[in-house]
């Protein structure tokens, strides 16, 4: 890791977090403008959801992005980032979030800490991994009962 890398990388991440509460401030998915935020990801991104969430699968691209916003704004009323420590600066830099975040199907509530690899190459987020500690208590929370016989 070289301190142009950390400093980059930093810097990338820090903008890109900015970006993302003034897109959440001016309406988020389906209102505001992705090109806020595209800036900060490269053109071929990748970001990589585990499978078993409402909005799981590999998102690519910017219109991959833009389209896994969207999905977010469906599954979730609020999701506010409500504490984020960076424990690891670099190439790939490794980011620990604590989420505050409300179902709209359910209208239940969670807190959960999400820890993100966070791939940064010439100054863009090229490759997101995101781990979550617990993926069934966020899909039970988004999911509506099922009626039953």
């Amino acid at each position: 890791m070289t301190m142009s890398s950390t400093a980059n990388s930093a810097t990338v991440l820090t903008g890109m977090y900015a970006a993302e509460a003034e897109y959440l401030a001016a309406g988020g998915p389906g209102e505001a403008s992705f090109d806020l935020l595209a800036p900060f990801f490269a053109p071929d991104v990748e970001l990589h959801q585990a499978d078993s969430l409402p909005y799981g699968g590999t998102w690519r691209g910017h219109k991959g992005i833009a389209q896994f916003f969207l999905r977010m704004g469906e599954v979730w009323e609020s999701f506010d980032m409500v504490e984020q420590e960076f424990l690891a600066t670099g190439e790939t830099a490794v980011v620990l979030t604590h989420v505050r975040a409300r179902a709209r199907a359910t209208g239940r509530e969670l807190s959960f800490p999400i820890l993100q690899a966070i791939t940064v190459k010439d100054g863009q987020i090229s490759e997101v991994r995101p781990f979550y500690w617990d993926t069934r208590a966020i899909t039970d929370a988004c999911a509506m009962p099922t009626a039953r016989d």
